[in-house]
């Protein structure tokens, strides 16, 4: 009678905590309509590639939408090299290297146009 109990006890937490869970997908980059520099660009430089190239930082600035716009083949061709490829950045690691979901809304906003805001 108690493993009869037990099985029912542990076969109605089992659903509960499944139908508790988010079914909703997570959305895409494409989902989020156009990508901007003020939107999701210059947070995601701020993340990788502060203190060095903001303000108070020793390397050339990417601190603008200016800035990063003249410099995009670079950053890109730079923060996709293998980690232990000279001239990688973020420069030998200081922060974290950019993801492949941070690298596709680079290119995602290459194709919405490099919008500002």
């Amino acid at each position: 009678m108690k493993i009869r109990f037990l099985i029912l006890l542990g076969a109605f937490s089992l659903i509960a905590y499944q139908s508790c869970t988010s079914s909703k997908k997570v959305t895409s980059n494409t989902d989020l309509g156009p990508v901007t520099f003020e939107g999701q660009i210059k947070p995601i430089m701020l993340a990788h590639c502060t203190p060095c190239h903001f303000p108070g930082g020793e390397k050339d600035q990417l601190d603008t939408y200016d800035r990063v716009l003249s410099r995009i083949d670079d950053i890109l061709d730079r923060t996709q090299r293998d980690t232990a490829a000279k001239g990688f950045m973020p420069f030998k690691l200081k922060k974290p290297a950019l993801s492949e979901e941070e690298l596709a809304v680079f290119f995602k906003w290459m194709e919405d146009g490099m919008l500002e805001k």
